[in-house]
């Protein structure tokens, strides 16, 4: 796990402290996905976990000691100012390696693969997860729902995900990363055309397919990537808790439960 700051803490919550890296909201905040960070601040806040958001502005140094880091959505223009900041700062790459839970949204997933196109041409990402993004035909746009795959880091998961998706990229998975759910509403990372051509171009066999446009999001590593707005984490509980027990070095189980009734009438209206 990650040296942070919130791992050796008492897990009732005393004296603990979590620190959030929101990373890059000036250009990756377009959408909402803001709120990923605000969510697991008051999740650990209502536990008794003294929580603070540390927002990460384009041109500033990504602090590799964080406890965990969100990034959001954002236009073609804004992603490759991200994509530009963030390897020349290697901050992420740091926190990344040193185990740290990264939850990237849309053009965060994106930008941490390996490839994506952006303002017409392909663009190198992060390369913290095994995945390149081309371009969909027509846009994504509407619920999307999953169930978990349990891969990696994300074992604990049982809940179905949902979220909605809004996006124009098609993003294929390699071998070193593993889908975040298997999709059951929308069309998650791509569609059937795109994964088609991948195949074509060399880059899947025929037999992955069916997997790729069944895939939605990405595990590898500490990095869990989606294209579930929402935010995510406030429509998906327990994924927000896996992502705070991460953080903090213990499993989720550990953390006291949450009652939260509106919650989960939201996501029973949204499942349905």
């Amino acid at each position: 796990m990650a040296a942070n700051t919130a791992a050796n803490t008492a897990h009732d919550g005393s004296n603990a402290e979590l620190n959030i890296g929101l990373v890059l909201p000036d250009v990756l905040g377009t959408y909402g996905d803001d709120g990923n960070a605000l969510v697991l601040r008051q999740r650990a806040r209502m536990r008794g976990i003294s929580a603070q958001i540390h927002p990460i502005k384009l041109g500033e140094s990504v602090p590799h000691q964080l406890d965990a880091y969100t990034l959001g959505g954002g236009e073609d223009s804004a992603q490759i100012l991200a994509v530009e900041h963030l390897l020349a700062d290697g901050g992420l790459h740091a926190a990344a390696h040193a185990g740290a839970p990264i939850f990237a949204i849309c053009a965060g997933f994106q930008l941490v693969g390996e490839r994506f196109r952006a303002s017409g041409k392909e663009v190198d990402g992060l390369g913290l997860v095994d995945a390149r993004t081309v371009t969909l035909d027509k846009r994504a746009i509407g619920e999307v729902a999953s169930q978990p795959t349990q891969a990696g880091v994300t074992h604990s998961l049982t809940a179905p995900l949902t979220g909605f998706e809004n996006h124009m990229g098609a993003s294929l998975l390699g071998p070193d990363a593993s889908p975040l759910g298997a999709v059951t509403t929308g069309i998650g990372n791509c569609n059937a055309d795109a994964a088609r051509r991948g195949a074509a171009e060399g880059n899947l066999d025929d037999a992955d397919v069916d997997a790729q446009t069944r895939a939605e999001g990405a595990v590898q590593g500490s990095v869990i990537a989606t294209y579930m707005h929402g935010p995510a984490l406030a429509r998906n509980p327990q994924l927000a808790d896996l992502i705070l027990a991460l953080a903090m070095g213990i499993s989720p189980e550990e953390l006291s439960p949450l009652e939260i009734p509106a919650i989960e009438q939201l996501r029973t209206e949204r499942l349905r």
